[in-house]
């Protein structure tokens, strides 16, 4: 880990944190900075900071870089579920269980492995964990992916995503049985104060987030619901419909407390013991074409455990 830390000078005033940090240490980029700074690994006069602060003369500006990740992404023949491919993009089906680039305990068989090994040219787009990849599903999430192929590609979705013109629509078993038909959701979502491995809309520092939902099919004691997401923050449908009091079913994250004996059917209780992962599914994603800009849809079928939940729970309807 390198330590390092300066006083800003007149010079510096008046600048974003992140601008300062990406100019006196040139190694780091304004982007990797500005994550630096969430993550509290650096300070201004020991206290956390956007990266948008307005940086004062004689602030003493402290940071503990980690070292750079040693983790390596190599490719690997695995199957993918191709929903459609052409010379820029790659469209699939993340199946649930499958994380998507390496990290700390998930160094190889992820799904950056397998594109590596489908399509080598993507060796170099993107840092090297994360070949061509524009956004990501947390690892029980199925659904829809797209992969960029290329430059082009990369820096168009990744733009469209930036502004949000990629409409995200997720599906979600939900316990309870939610009234209302529709509704938005606009808690701002930040780190969790004690768990840094969550998300939280209790967080002192916290960004503007937007969750829009409507009912598409009820259960005893559950509900199904089709979510369309604004903003793209981490865990976002997850803690979202934990905060309205209808956690995912099956996510041993945000919903803990709920326990089974609080879905009044014995046969949906039996029916919930199968379940192994949180019940969300990146259903559709529309995107534009990053060479003709056309707008592109893809739908992706539900994973068959969530399918297989689904149809048990019809036939007690």
């Amino acid at each position: 880990m390198a330590v390092f830390s300066f006083i800003a000078t007149e010079s510096d005033a008046g600048h974003r944190l992140d601008t300062v940090i990406a100019a006196r240490l040139p190694t780091l980029s304004r982007s990797h900075a500005s994550r630096l700074i969430r993550s509290g690994h650096i300070t201004v006069n020991g206290r956390i900071k956007k990266p948008g602060y307005l940086t004062r003369p004689e602030d003493v500006v402290r940071s503990e870089i980690p070292s750079p990740e040693s983790i390596t992404c190599k490719p690997e023949e695995m199957p993918l579920s191709i929903l459609y491919e052409d010379r820029d993009v790659i469209v699939l089906n993340k199946p649930p269980g499958l994380v998507v680039h390496p990290g700390a305990g998930h160094e190889s068989r992820t799904l950056a492995n397998a594109l590596l090994f489908h399509c080598p040219g993507l060796e170099g787009l993107g840092d090297g964990i994360r070949p061509g990849i524009v956004h990501r599903l947390d690892k029980e999430t199925s659904g829809c992916m797209v992969v960029a192929k290329n430059v082009l590609a990369y820096e168009s979705l990744r733009r469209q995503f930036k502004i949000r013109e990629v409409r995200k629509v997720y599906l979600a078993l939900v316990y309870g049985e939610v009234k209302r038909p529709a509704g938005v959701i606009k808690l701002p979502i930040g780190r969790h104060p004690r768990d840094r491995k969550k998300m939280s809309t209790q967080s002192r520092r916290t960004r503007p987030t937007e969750t829009r939902w409507k009912i598409t099919e009820r259960f005893s004691g559950m509900t199904l619901l089709e979510i369309d997401l604004k903003t793209g923050r981490t865990h976002q449908v997850r803690v979202h419909c934990a905060a309205m009091g209808h956690p995912v079913v099956g996510d041993a994250t945000y919903g803990k407390k709920r326990k089974l004996k609080e879905v009044p059917s014995r046969q949906t209780q039996e029916i919930l013991r199968t379940v192994g992962r949180h019940m969300l599914h990146a259903w559709q994603l529309t995107f534009s074409n990053p060479k003709t800009g056309t707008l592109m849809r893809f739908e992706s079928p539900l994973a068959k455990d969530m399918a297989s939940v689904l149809e048990s729970l019809r036939t007690l309807s």
